[in-house]
């Protein structure tokens, strides 16, 4: 029963982080999102009371969506107790933690869709201006440490042998299985999506929405997201595969959950971390970018 008492636990937990606290911290930031990062161009395009106004709607939205699902999972919470003694109580755990998790990210993805449509839409009027040369970073390791880099590939060669390991050494089988190669499959998908992503938004087209300070703010967010959350993915497909390989499929929901956790709080650390400052002897590639 422990494992069922710190399943709970985490849920709880991850009911605080992806429905109380991110939501917070987004909404602080979409608020000083303009007054940081908007360019003249955007204050041209979208003037401040317009801009507050819909900046007001979305926070009382998002709020109001955030309180919903937090309510949810205090109810689901409650339902999980009450059945923690049902024979399939960890295949439920494992579902509703899954489901739940959608359901907190669902406001975001509307977010993110909403606000991609009308950027676009802002770009489309936007007149060609005249060019600057501007030093802007360009290197993945302006953006994070190459320590950092170094252990997401070592993390991911070493969750490929430990695939292969589990599957020939601890269940015995001839040749590697289709479960490995599946479990291998899917780790590699998320590291070239994530790879595809970070080369994006590194050598892109630049917003002329957005500030220099803007665009290099927007980068750090999406290389460190990417390289840490490829990280902690890879780990979390071994940390399964190890809690299955020993038999022990009731922590299983468990682990599911503070994935979760790890994750919204990732999230959390981007949208504070300021692009890398690299070392004494590095620097960055300058580039021309638009004013």
């Amino acid at each position: 029963m422990i494992d069922a008492y710190a399943f709970l636990f985490a849920f709880a937990l991850q009911i605080v982080a992806a429905s109380i606290l991110y939501p917070a911290r987004l909404i602080g930031y979409v608020r000083g999102w303009a007054q940081d990062f908007g360019s003249e161009r955007f204050a041209q395009m979208s003037p401040e009371d317009e801009h507050r106004l819909r900046v007001e709607r979305f926070a009382s939205g998002y709020r109001a969506a955030a309180l919903v699902t937090a309510v949810l999972g205090v109810v689901l919470l409650g339902w999980l107790f009450r059945d923690i003694h049902s024979p399939d109580w960890i295949e439920d755990a494992k579902r509703a933690s899954w489901i739940y998790f959608m359901l907190q990210m669902a406001p975001l993805i509307l977010l993110f869709l909403y606000a991609g449509a009308r950027y676009k839409k802002l770009n489309q009027s936007v007149p060609e201006g005249k060019r600057k040369a501007v030093l802007q970073p360009r290197s993945l390791f302006d953006f994070i440490s190459p320590v950092v880099v170094f252990l997401a590939v070592l993390s991911y060669l070493l969750f490929v042998a430990f695939a292969f390991y589990v599957d020939l050494h601890v269940y015995k089988n001839p040749s590697p299985s289709r479960y490995c190669y599946i479990a291998i499959a899917n780790a590699t998908f998320i590291y070239a999506m994530d790879a595809v992503v970070i080369y994006k938004y590194l050598y892109g087209k630049n917003n002329p929405l957005v500030t220099h300070e803007g665009r290099l703010h927007r980068i750090g967010m999406m290389v460190k997201s990417g390289v840490y959350g490829s990280i902690a993915t890879v780990w979390f497909f071994g940390l399964i595969s190890v809690i299955r390989a020993l038999d022990l499929s009731g922590w299983e929901p468990f682990a599911l959950s503070v994935f979760w956790i790890v994750t919204s709080l990732l999230f959390l650390m981007t949208l504070t971390a300021p692009p890398r400052k690299p070392p004494a002897g590095e620097s960055g590639h300058g580039s021309e970018v638009l004013s």
